[in-house]
This record gives C-alpha cells, structure tokens and sequence, in this order.
C-alpha cells in the first residue's frame, strides 16, 4: 500500500490540513490549472454518486488529466463475481489514482493493499469520507474560521461517515463539537472513544433547540434509509430532526447551516434564501479541494513544508505528507 492513499480523516494533522486547504484556495483563485496532463484518475464507485464523483472528475479535467469510469456495479465484472481486490489491482493498471467508493466499511483500507498507486476513499458504507471533510473544513475556513468555533452535527451521526471523518478532522482544532441526534443514531461507540482519546469533550444531546443559541456552524445530515438493516428503525425517526427557517429564529445571526448533501427534508426549502444557507456553496468547493487532493498525490513531492499554495508559474507545489494511520 503506498503510504499517500487517503483512508481516513485521522491520518491528516493540522499542518497537511491547512497546507491542502492553501492549496484549494489558490486553484480557487483560478492559479495554475492544468499541472498533471497526460495523468488519468479512475473513478470506482460501487454505490451511487453525484457530487463527488462529478467534482472528482472536474478536478481532474481542471488540472489538465483525464478520466475512467468503472461504469455502473451491473454493467461490470463485479456483477460475475469479480473480488474487489481483483477489481483494483486491473483497473489500477489504466491509472494514475484511483477514487473508490464501496457500501463496506473497512474496503478502502483493504483495496489499498493491493494497489501501488495513491487510492482515495471516496466512502466506505458507515465508515469514513475523508474528502468531503477536506472541503466541509474549507467552506467552514472561508466563512467563519476554524479556532474558537462551536459546531453541531445533527442527525445520522451513527452511520454518517461524513459525520465521523470531519468529527477526527476537528480535533486538530480550537473547535467545540456538540452532538445532536436520536438515541438509536448516537456516535458508534468506537468513535466517542477516538474522540475523547484525541482531547475531544463529546457534548451529546436529544434536541438541537438546547444547543442551538451557542452554535457558529450547525452541519446536518440526512437519515440514511440504505444504512439501516432494518426498515422499522429508519422508519421510527424518518422526519424528525428536520430545521425550517423559523428553527433559526433562535440561532446566531452568523450561523452556517451546512449540510454534505443530499438533502431529503431535513432541511425546508425556506432555509435556502436565508443568510445561513452554505451547502450549495459547500458543494462547489469540492472542485478546488479536490484539486487540491489530487494535486498533492500525483505530485509525488512528500518533502513539502505545509506552504501548499498552487504555484502561479506551474512549479510543483509541496505536497502534504499523508502517512497512514496506525
């Protein structure tokens, strides 16, 4: 496995953070696009995908390389039986990097062992997405900052691996975490651990109306029907934790409600004109995040110093150092 795959959102310190989030910034800015011609990312995505295989695939074309497609589970070998390890370690001879998603938790990790290129978890089922944190913490970066911020996350927070990957992310932070959601979808048990063993208090609560006031950023998450073995448990808190605008009659004025999307109710249509709404604006930011990730790992600079702005003449920006987890 090679030591730049990105697996979870605990192998990132603080310094390789802000290093890719510079980096993000000045493609933002337009700087430098077209740094990895010739270069092609493969995009394997065993469950569905909107915005991120869309925005990895932009980011690619954006720094001048190209894409492959595994197609859809049912149009592939995976429909005669082929193994996920035989999937990667073909496809890994077409690319550069690879992208994957996969509904089991723990795959990435798996799939990385066989590949010698950089492989990006794209989600694992309920466990980590670490490239959705990378652009969750530039919205948060742009908008409001990262130190001496109150968030609360809401919702699925038991099989949300949004949830959880930008949980580990903020511990590298002067960030207050609260934690909002029914008790059958509470943070999985090993996650709570992590967190406390990183310094992290784990303020959990029923009821987003007792934290709200205090919040600067209220990150909301979808209940995720395809995560429930059983039907009756999602059916026993499908509509509830859902905020309207007058939900934020209570809030901050500054208040940034974001969200990874997709979105099913669980936040009103009404909430989109006020001047909380960032999701739409966070979806967009996967673009140049994105870049930013993909230019790190095909740059194959680890000396870099975490000053990873794009570079204006084309020159090779430091690449963040991305080393495993234990």
């Amino acid at each position: 496995m090679r030591e730049d795959s990105l697996l979870t959102a605990a192998q990132l310190s603080r310094g390789e953070i802000e290093g890719l989030l510079d980096r993000a910034a000045a493609f933002d800015a337009g700087t430098a696009d077209a740094r990895h011609p010739g270069r092609v990312l493969a995009l394997c995505f065993f469950e569905p995908s909107t915005r991120t295989k869309m925005s990895f695939e932009t980011a690619m074309k954006r720094l001048g390389g190209e894409t492959v497609d595994m197609g859809s589970v049912e149009s592939s070998s995976v429909s005669k039986g082929e193994s996920l390890a035989d999937t990667v370690r073909v496809i890994e001879g077409y690319a550069d990097a690879l992208v994957l998603r996969h509904p089991s938790e723990g795959s990435a990790r798996m799939a990385a062992e066989f590949v010698d290129v950089p492989l990006v978890n794209a989600g694992d089922g309920a466990g980590q997405h670490p490239s959705q944190t990378l652009l969750d913490l530039y919205t948060m970066r742009e908008t409001i900052g990262l130190d001496g911020v109150t968030v609360g996350v809401m919702g699925d927070l038991k099989y949300g691996r949004t949830v959880h990957s930008l949980a580990e992310a903020l511990t590298n932070f002067d960030v207050e975490q609260h934690f909002v959601s029914p008790e059958s979808l509470r943070l999985p048990p090993n996650v709570r651990y992590d967190l406390r063993e990183a310094g992290a208090a784990v303020h959990e609560h029923r009821d987003v109306d007792a934290v709200l006031p205090e919040l600067d950023v209220l990150y909301v998450t979808r209940i995720q029907r395809e995560r429930f073995p059983d039907e009756n448990e999602y059916r026993a808190v499908a509509g509830d934790y859902r905020i309207d605008a007058a939900t934020l009659e209570a809030a901050k004025p500054g208040l940034q409600v974001m969200h990874p999307l997709p979105r099913v109710d669980e936040i009103a249509a009404d909430v989109d004109d006020t001047d909380h709404a960032r999701y739409f604006e966070q979806a967009h930011n996967g673009v140049p995040v994105r870049m930013a990730l993909l230019d790190a790992l095909l740059s194959g600079d680890r000396e870099g110093d975490g000053d990873s702005h794009a570079r204006a003449d084309g020159g090779a920006a430091p690449s963040p150092d991305l080393e495993p987890d234990s």
